[in-house]
C-alpha cells in the first residue's frame, strides 16, 4: 500500500473466476490448472512480435518491458512448493484462518486462491482498484507490461474486484507479484503477497452489538478521516473493530504471546480509513502489514452496494525473513539444498532459524549493493525512494501496491534482472 506518498496457470484463471465457474463460499482451496513448470516455461519466450506467456499469446508493442529473466520468473510458485519457507508462511496463515473463521456449517468461512495466473489487464491492475490515470504508480519505468493491455501483477489485489463481483464475501489471495525495483538483500522486483478481504452485511455487523437493529451502514454525510462520506460513524468503528481484532489474532499466531503492536495511521487509494500495523520485534518497530475499511465505490462497482468490508495485505518475504532469520531476500530463490532442507519440518508451525554454513555459505561475501532493473531499449527502474515508490513497504489488504521485500534469485545474476 501507499502511506503518505507512494511507498511502497498455462490459462488466464481469472477469467474462469470472472465467470465464477466452479467459485463457491467455503471451498477450502480453488485450484484453477497448473502452471509449467520454471525449465518449460524458460524455453519459451518471444517469438517475432508474440510473446507466448502461459498458454496465451500476446503482441507486443512499445509497452512490452519483459526481461528472459524476469519471464523464468513465472511460473516458478515458490508460495506453493511444500517446504519452502513462504510455503510455510502460507500454510500457516492459511491454518489460522480455516481454525478461526468457521461458517454455519462448518465449512471454512474464507476461501483460498493461490493459482491465479499473474498475467492480468491494466484496468485489473489499476482501474478496479480506483487508481487514477495519472496515478506514478502506473509508470512504465515501475512495472513490467506485458503489452499495453496487459501486464505482469503489480499486487494481488489485481483480483478482487472478479472475486467480489463472482459473488465471494471472505477470501484470501496469494501469488507472485512484480514491481521493478533495484535490488539488493532486502528488495527485489518479484516477490509474493497475501491479502484478505471480508465483506458484512448490516445483520453481520450488528448482530449481538446493543440496539443493533436500528443501526445502519450507510448515510449521505462528508468524508473526514475517521470515515467515508457513505458509511455511519458505528458501521465504521465496528468494521474498523473487527479488521484490527482479526489481524492481532493473526500475529499472535504468528510470533507467540505478549506481542507488542502499534497502528499508524495511512492513506492507501482504495482504503478509508487505513492503518498500517507495526510490531516491536527484539526491540526494533517492524512495519509487518496494510489494512484499512474497503472503498465503498470499489465494493458497489462490484455488486456488494449492501455491503461493506475491510481488506488488509503482508508480504510473506518479509514474515519470513523475521520468523526464520533469513538475512538476504535472494536466498528465497536459491535450489541450494542446504538452503532448502532446514525448511522441511513436519509441523508448519515448527520453530526454524536459517544457519549458513562457515565453510562455504550460501552467501557470498560480497555482493552488489544495488542492481538495476533496465531493459536499456525502454526504459530504466526508478531509483529508491523515487515518486513513483519502488520500493512499497507492506501492502493493504488486497490493495497493495506494494514492493515489499521482493524475493530474489538464486544469488547470481540478480543485478540484471
Amino acid at each position: 500500500m501507499i502511506c503518505s506518498t507512494l511507498r511502497r496457470v498455462g490459462h488466464v484463471h481469472i477469467y474462469l473466476v470472472r465467470k465464477a465457474s466452479g467459485v463457491s463460499k467455503g471451498h477450502h482451496q480453488q485450484t484453477v490448472g497448473s502452471r509449467p513448470a520454471a525449465s518449460e516455461f524458460a524455453a519459451r519466450g518471444a517469438s517475432g512480435n508474440v510473446l507466448e506467456l502461459l498458454g496465451k499469446s500476446y503482441p507486443q508493442d512499445n509497452y512490452s518491458n519483459l526481461s528472459r529473466k524476469v519471464l523464468s520468473r513465472v511460473g516458478r510458485n515458490l508460495h506453493n512448493q511444500q517446504h519452502h519457507p513462504l510455503w510455510l508462511i502460507k500454510e500457516r496463515v492459511k491454518e489460522h484462518f480455516y481454525q478461526q473463521y468457521v461458517g454455519r456449517f462448518g465449512t471454512p468461512l474464507f476461501s483460498v486462491y493461490d493459482d491465479l495466473s499473474p498475467v492480468v489487464t491494466t484496468w485489473q491492475n489499476f482501474d478496479s482498484l480506483l487508481i487514477p490515470a495519472d496515478h506514478p504508480s502506473r509508470k512504465k519505468g515501475d512495472n513490467y507490461y506485458v503489452n499495453g493491455t496487459h501486464m505482469l501483477r503489480a499486487h494481488t489485489s489485481a483480483h478482487q474486484w472478479d472475486l467480489l463481483r463472482a459473488g465471494l464475501d471472505a477470501f484470501l489471495v496469494v501469488g507472485d507479484v512484480y514491481r521493478r525495483d533495484q535490488i539488493d538483500s532486502q528488495h527485489y522486483p518479484v516477490f509474493h503477497q497475501l491479502e484478505g478481504v471480508r465483506l458484512f452485511s448490516k445483520h453481520e455487523l450488528f448482530t449481538g452489538i446493543k440496539d443493533g437493529e436500528s443501526l445502519q451502514l450507510f448515510e449521505q454525510s462528508s468524508r473526514s478521516a475517521y470515515k467515508q462520506e457513505t458509511h455511519t460513524m458505528e458501521a465504521t468503528k465496528l468494521l474498523e473493530f473487527d479488521l484490527k481484532q482479526t489481524l492481532t489474532r493473526l500475529v499472535t499466531h504468528l510470533f507467540g504471546d505478549g506481542l507488542d503492536i502499534r497502528w499508524v495511521d495511512c492513506y492507501f487509494p482504495f482504503t478509508h480509513p487505513s492503518f498500517e500495523m507495526e510490531i516491536n520485534f527484539h526491540g526494533e518497530w517492524l512495519e509487518v502489514l496494510g489494512c484499512g475499511v474497503m472503498e465503498q465505490q470499489l465494493v458497489n462497482s462490484a455488486g456488494a452496494q449492501d455491503q461493506i468490508g475491510w481488506a488488509f495485505g503482508l508480504g510473506l518475504e518479509r514474515l519470513a525473513m523475521i520468523l526464520y532469520d533469513i538475512p538476504d531476500i535472494r536466498l528465497f530463490w536459491s535450489e541450494d539444498e542446504r538452503f532448502l532442507k532446514q525448511f522441511r519440518v513436519s509441523d508448519i508451525n515448527q520453530k526454524v532459524k536459517f544457519q549458513d554454513t562457515q565453510d562455504k555459505p550460501l552467501l557470498p561475501n560480497h555482493l552488489p549493493p544495488h542492481g538495476e532493473d533496465l531493459v536499456p531499449e525502454r526504459g530504466q527502474a526508478c531509483p529508491p525512494g523515487c515518486a513513483g515508490g519502488c520500493r512499497a513497504a507492506a501492502g493493504c489488504g488486497g490493495q497493495i501496491l506494494m514492493a515489499l521485500l521482493g524475493p530474489g534469485c538464486s544469488l547470481s545474476g540478480l543485478q540484471d534482472l
